[in-house]
């Protein structure tokens, strides 16, 4: 569970960073590597759900899941997708992206050597990453229509889920501080950060949450 003097803060960001998108048939389902494999679950309940013919996974390793997913990030969801029945002709990997940015990028490149066409994209992140996932995706990937999705577990169960709830709290203070610094250096769609939502981030950081914060300058 979420400490109790901490909850209304983190609740904030959890809810803003969830875009309240109803999942639509799209060209294909992209889940963003992470160290959470229920973004690889997801993306298979999607394409089991018709939503696409097609899943890509994407991502390499990073320090928070080099040790649970040696093989990479992609490599795990793919071993996922199939360990629940997915076909493997339906499920292409990318394995070279270490941040968000890359993983649309290459994912779009790989999609396009692969001569499929892309008018829409049904992204699948981490439910606190969702905002972060979409402004992203509106710079890296322009034309394409974006639709994001993730668990559909409230905070605490998911913290409770995941097992770390100081890695839970400081991947949310993280995500918001991207929204906040990475639209100036071209990496992220502009996006309204209600005074609410900014001054919570600014307290859980000054908590000490700061386990995945990028520097403030270039």
């Amino acid at each position: 569970m979420i400490p109790g003097d901490l909850r209304a803060d983190a609740q904030l960001l959890w809810d803003f960073q969830r875009m309240g998108h109803a999942p639509r048939a799209c060209s294909v389902v992209v889940g963003l590597g992470s160290h959470d494999l229920g973004v690889a679950d997801v993306a298979v309940s999607l394409y089991r759900g018709g939503f696409a013919p097609l899943l890509v996974f994407t991502g390499a390793t990073s320090a928070t899941t080099r040790e649970r997913m040696p093989r990479g990030e992609a490599v795990h969801y793919r071993e996922r997708a199939l360990a629940l029945g997915v076909p493997g002709d339906v499920v292409l990997v990318e394995t070279r992206a270490r941040n968000t940015g890359e993983n649309l990028r290459f994912s779009r490149e790989l999609l396009t050597a692969r001569g499929v066409d892309v008018t829409s994209v049904l992204l699948v992140s981490k439910p606190y990453e969702e905002r972060r996932a979409y402004a992203t995706a509106l710079c890296a990937w322009p034309g394409v229509d974006v639709v994001c999705t993730s668990s559909p577990l409230a905070l605490d169960a998911y913290a409770e889920e995941i097992g770390d709830v100081r890695l839970v709290l400081d991947m949310l203070v993280g995500a918001v501080q991207r929204l906040i610094v990475y639209p100036a250096r071209g990496f992220m769609a502009e996006q309204d950060v209600p005074p609410a939502v900014a001054d919570a981030y600014r307290r859980l950081r000054d908590r000490g949450f700061t386990g995945r914060l990028v520097p403030e300058s270039v």
